[in-house]
């Protein structure tokens, strides 16, 4: 049985997004489109990095900002290997800092909402390079950012929604980061050793989150395809690229 969460000792939200039912009645592609926290922690020639070159990824997609990668690294240059850095996000915040007293995850969801009208230029590049990686020719893609939560959590669902995938599977799909909810907070106290307060929800993705977002590019849109074309200009050429690469 294919595994979703692959394991790593530095990488505790590495993914493969195959598996799951599209509405043709075909289901997405095991080993070829991949979700992950940052690659930067992996160590060039160790155990995490051999296991990651044996997936065969092609191209990475990084959707950290500049300053992110500058401060705690990129993956590891590697022949034939594809790295593209597009920060989709262009308002940043500090997520440890967040007020308790908000709705976290309405607070949450207006970040996302801010990336998807802020970043429209760096999502529909990041979906392009997405179908391109995937034709017959091409390799396994994997998408990043520092947690594998926010930026990375929007594009899987866009990326789900346009291949067909139920809004149940692309709710669930989200919600595993809670999985590695421990670990990332443990990683991020250890960086901190100072830091005496942080956010209650921090490293959290309770589905209820993915929901506001769904429900608000509905609203505003009609539907996530609909966000999708009248704001990201996806013509049906680019949907139908991504089905013919990611399902089977």
């Amino acid at each position: 049985m294919t595994t979703r969460h692959i394991a790593f000792d530095r990488l505790y939200n590495f993914r493969d997004l195959g598996g799951y039912a599209a509405a043709d009645g075909r289901t997405v592609r095991w080993g070829r489109l991949y979700r992950s926290d940052s690659l930067g922690k992996l160590t060039p020639g160790g155990a995490d990095h051999r296991r990651f070159l044996a997936l065969g990824v092609r191209t990475v997609i990084d959707l950290r900002y500049p300053w992110e990668i500058e401060r705690a690294g990129r993956v590891p240059e590697q022949p034939g290997l594809e790295y593209h850095n597009l920060s989709i996000e262009h308002r940043p915040y500090d997520q440890a800092a967040i007020d308790p007293d908000v709705d976290p995850w309405r607070h949450l969801a207006d970040r996302y909402a801010e990336v998807a009208e802020d970043g429209v230029k760096e999502i529909r590049q990041a979906l392009d390079l997405i179908a391109a990686a995937d034709r017959p020719d091409g390799g396994p893609l994997v998408f990043h950012c520092a947690s594998g939560k926010d930026r990375t959590g929007l594009i899987a669902a866009l990326v789900l929604i346009l291949l067909g995938v139920g809004e149940d599977d692309v709710l669930a799909d989200f919600a595993r980061t809670e999985l590695a909810t421990d670990r990332l907070l443990a990683d991020y106290r250890a960086a901190h050793p100072d830091r005496d307060r942080i956010w209650p929800g921090y490293g959290r993705a309770p589905a209820a989150v993915m929901r506001h977002v769904l429900d608000d590019l509905g609203a505003a849109y009609g539907s996530v395809s609909g966000y999708a074309t009248e704001r990201l200009g996806v013509e049906p050429e680019l949907v139908d690229a991504l089905r013919a690469g990611l399902l089977e």
